[in-house]
């Protein structure tokens, strides 16, 4: 059976040191940004802060580090109706930032599907259109750079043990960051 092509970007998961929450953030994307944000884009930050000292972050382009994920927006008071950000307006963010956080996302299959012996190695991003009905992100892996480069932004560590997924084009794969903003990027294996 052929898995569903159901994009929602990067899904925190877990923690490979066992903690369950991992370390969340407040962030700012500030309205200077033209890109709408979704819940669970990578970001980065702008290496500022907003007037109350709260880092500044945007949604990250494939090569760029990655400062974290966002898993959630503070409620849009005037339309608690959207759930995402909508892009040149100021919202407020809650970012996974923990470098041990694991996290599924769907790849790509584009140029061949990841395969079992893809674990361990490293792996880009494709950034897509995010979702305005459910504020989910558009983003997926990027089968086609799977390779032992160390600046590829996420590490392979399996293929997510859930039903109806299996190893192939649109698989759920499990991963996490590889060189953050606050570690060292690594070779793949």
């Amino acid at each position: 059976m052929a898995n569903r092509d159901t994009v929602y970007g990067l899904k925190y998961v877990g923690n490979l040191s066992g903690n369950a929450t991992g370390q969340v953030v407040r962030c700012n994307i500030p309205a200077s940004d033209g890109t709408a944000t979704f819940i669970n884009d990578a970001v980065k930050t702008l290496g500022s802060a907003d007037a109350d000292g709260i880092p500044q972050v945007i949604q990250c382009a494939a090569g760029n580090i990655v400062y974290g994920v966002i898993v959630g927006f503070e409620p849009l008071l005037s339309d608690l109706s959207v759930k995402h950000r909508v892009a040149s307006t100021n919202r407020y963010c809650l970012v996974q930032i923990d470098p041990m956080a694991v996290f599924e996302i769907q790849e790509d299959a584009v140029g061949g599907a990841l395969a079992a012996t893809n674990v361990g190695q490293n792996v880009d991003l494709v950034v897509g259109t995010g979702s305005t009905q459910s504020g989910l992100s558009g983003m997926e892996l990027d089968s086609s750079t799977a390779a032992t480069t160390n600046t590829l932004r996420f590490r392979i560590l399996g293929f997510s043990q859930i039903v109806g997924n299996e190893i192939g084009a649109n698989a759920k794969v499990l991963v996490k960051i590889n060189g953050s903003e606050f570690g060292n990027a690594i070779a793949g294996v």
